[in-house]
């Protein structure tokens, strides 16, 4: 597939007022316009639940969904400019952020856990567990999140994965799913859906992520520090907005369903499962204790190096006051205490 970055969905247009984290609010009937990455996968729902159910509306955005291959693609054009906010596998913006990038800050998530190990099913018995993978050919999405995991998890099972087995990167899940498929290789990691397509192509999952690492951090909003620094209040309606979504997501799953089906074009038993099988979280909290486990992990299996402290890169203000001003405006209500009580635990 290619690396170019296309239009995915149709902005939305929307005018209003949006409660604002510092002094600046947006008056009625201006428009603040933002482009934001998006892999089009169902773990990526709340962005499009935002969009097409007027959620970013309710909040004064007009956002444009771009289309990305995968996180490091999204990486780069957040860092070029052409994206307002990165929609990216946790692995991608702390590997910039080992190399020197400054000025890439976190604000919040998409997801966590919901990626897997999968192989044929001839070989699944003979290989096993990870451990198996030794001296094998591992295909891998350059700077996913479960290509670190997987690494770390070998590391720590005492296997050298740079020369104990041979790993491919390759450019998308699904060309990942297809050289497993072909014999080119002998395991995959992907992400979902496509370790639901995987096993509907006729392969068996080995291990899902979320065994190895229960509740890691995957897919994070990035953002430039410097656009964070001089509109806060945007950002904040940003994540006011997913949190929204995310409430929406658990509490209409039929709509949800029909909606990101008809925006991925996937099957909808494949979106519901993804969605709803347990194998995905959604939430919309930066994690940061998360974070710097997974930041240390990469650190310990070699996969990245850097005396850099990560939570200096990690930037909860928006999100505890996107938090606070729903807990506000609702203060009785019983999803808003839970949000709360997740954040004192995972930041």
């Amino acid at each position: 597939m290619s690396s170019r970055w296309k239009r995915f969905v149709l902005p939305v247009v929307a005018a209003g007022m949006f409660w604002a984290a510092s002094s600046t609010c947006i008056q009625a009937g201006e428009l603040t316009k933002l482009k934001a990455g998006i892999i089009p996968v169902p773990e990526h729902t709340k962005l499009i639940i935002a969009r097409d159910k007027g959620l970013f509306a309710k909040e004064g955005l007009e956002v444009e969904l771009i289309e990305f291959d995968n996180s490091a693609d999204g990486m780069t054009a957040l860092r070029a400019g052409k994206t307002d906010a990165g929609s990216v596998g946790v692995t991608a913006p702390l590997v910039h952020i080992s190399k020197g990038a400054e000025n890439i800050r976190i604000i919040g998530g998409l997801g966590g856990e919901g990626s897997a190990v999968v192989v044929r099913v001839d070989q699944a018995e003979k290989i096993g567990d990870l451990k198996g993978l030794k001296g094998l050919k591992v295909g891998t999405v350059r700077l996913s999140s479960s290509d670190a995991i997987v690494r770390a998890e070998l590391a720590k099972a005492g296997i050298d994965w740079k020369t104990d087995l041979k790993f491919f990167e390759l450019k998308s899940p699904a060309a990942v799913v297809e050289a497993v498929k072909a014999g080119q290789i002998d395991a995959g990691v992907v992400w979902a859906p496509f370790d639901i397509k995987a096993e509907e192509a006729g392969l068996k999952v080995l291990v899902r992520t979320g065994k190895l690492s229960p509740a890691h951090p995957c897919c994070r909003i990035a953002v430039l520090a410097e656009d964070l620094a001089k509109r806060p209040e945007v950002w904040t309606a940003y994540l006011k907005a997913l949190l929204r979504a995310e409430r929406y997501i658990d509490e209409n799953r039929q709509d949800t369903v029909d909606t990101v089906t008809k925006a991925l074009k996937l099957d909808p038993k494949i979106v519901e499962s993804v969605i709803y099988s347990g194998n995905t979280e959604f939430s919309s909290d930066p994690n940061v204790k998360g974070i710097v486990l997974f930041w240390d992990a990469m650190k310990a299996s070699a996969f990245i190096e850097s005396k850099a402290d990560i939570r200096a890169y990690i930037d909860v203000a928006p999100f505890k006051a996107a938090l606070d001003s729903l807990i506000a405006a609702e203060p009785n209500d019983a999803y808003w205490k839970t949000r709360a009580e997740q954040f004192k635990v995972r930041d």
